[in-house]
């Protein structure tokens, strides 16, 4: 199973996004406070349209709770400061995909603490990020490929008509 982990995310929208995301991969979804909003937000529940309720989610007090919870857990870091490429992972079974929040990323302090973890997605010129839920998309899906989409349905049917 992917876990997705949101350092102190700040837009309910954007959470909400990535709690359906998250439902769509078959990923585990992990906050750590402070949170810019209470999680029974209305925008994250609209956000996420009726699949909160399905969404497997744990909230955590801190980062050090985070990883006091999670012994041994070395989290793949998505940054923009980083010097390798998020393709260019073999992601394992079981690993953890941490974005930090929106207005400032993972503070450096984590980034330094294991910088081979550190991942980025490529940007054209000075773009300097993407949204976040689009992040944790583009993250979810690579590993989900590696992976063979396990367990994911990959045929579409048509509703009126067929193929």
């Amino acid at each position: 199973m992917l876990n997705i982990v949101l350092l102190e995310p700040e837009i309910p929208a954007n959470t909400g996004n990535i709690g359906r995301t998250c439902v769509a991969v078959g990923a585990k979804l992990h906050l750590i406070e402070p949170m810019g909003f209470v999680i029974n937000d209305k925008q994250v529940k609209r956000a996420g349209l009726d699949y909160w309720d399905k969404l497997d989610y744990q909230i955590y007090d801190s980062y050090p709770d985070f990883l006091r919870l999670n012994p041994g857990v070395r989290p793949y870091m998505a940054t923009t400061k980083a010097k390798h490429i998020y393709s260019d992972v073999n992601y394992e079974e079981n690993c953890y995909v941490m974005f930090g929040k929106e207005s400032a990323g993972i503070p450096e302090e984590i980034l330094v603490t294991d910088p081979e973890r550190c991942v980025r997605i490529p940007m054209f010129g000075d773009i300097r990020s993407l949204n976040l839920g689009n992040s944790v998309a583009v993250f979810a899906y690579e590993v989900a490929r590696q992976h063979g989409f396990t367990g994911l349905s990959t045929q579409g049917d048509l509703h009126r008509l067929s193929w």
